[in-house]
């Protein structure tokens, strides 16, 4: 039987839980059928000294679910689309993780029509593009991913660590030189390349 990620797997500091969501399953059954992709790429962003993170400002009505109980989804709006995290640690504390790439596992001719596309690599390379693919919008903002749902997140086979590269984030405006952007290093589905000189989790 699938094992839906329990609450308490997201209770925890957000760089371990970008690190361990990678080879997660991303689940969504939506009444035309069931979407499901491996998680490849994630980002940290952190409750403290991280000016690029949402809520470093304090809360606001677009980031209420980021102070939130671990395990809520935070989806926020970009240039009319979205983009899907986790919500991490306690109650109060606004850090989450960014999912920003998936490979497509199962329902890829849903995927195909929402993205308009038929290019499999295409589907889910980026945090807008896996929304899209996924049918995931702002509806799902409080949405209890630890619950098998409407979309929830089921445990994987894990990646290694010395398959792991960290690198800066992307397209953040601060905060450029943390190394929270976690990613299957040699994914051809990751929404950029990884560089060739980058840290290792080994």
């Amino acid at each position: 039987m699938p094992q839906v990620l329990k609450r308490s797997f997201y209770a925890r500091d957000p760089v371990t839980v970008a690190r361990e969501l990678l080879g997660a399953l991303l689940v969504h059954q939506s009444p035309s059928g069931r979407t499901i992709g491996r998680i490849v790429e994630t980002e940290a962003y952190l409750a403290t000294g991280d000016s690029a993170c949402h809520a470093s400002r304090g809360p606001t009505p677009r980031n209420t679910s980021m102070f939130g109980p671990p395990g809520l989804a935070y989806v926020y709006s970009i240039h009319s689309r979205y983009c899907l995290n986790t919500v991490t640690e306690a109650k109060g504390v606004p850090s989450a993780v960014l999912i920003r790439a998936l490979e497509p596992v199962s329902g890829l001719e849903f995927m195909q029509v929402r993205r308009g596309t038929e290019k499999l690599r295409d589907l889910c390379r980026g945090p807008a593009r896996l929304c899209e693919a996924f049918g995931i919008d702002r509806r799902f903002d409080g949405h209890k991913l630890y619950v098998a749902e409407s979309l929830w997140v089921e445990a994987g086979a894990p990646v290694a660590d010395e398959q792991i590269a960290v690198t800066p984030r992307i397209g953040v405006t601060s905060a450029h030189d943390l190394l929270l952007r976690f990613t299957d290093r040699d994914s051809v589905f990751l929404s950029r390349p990884v560089p060739k000189l980058v840290q290792s989790m080994r």
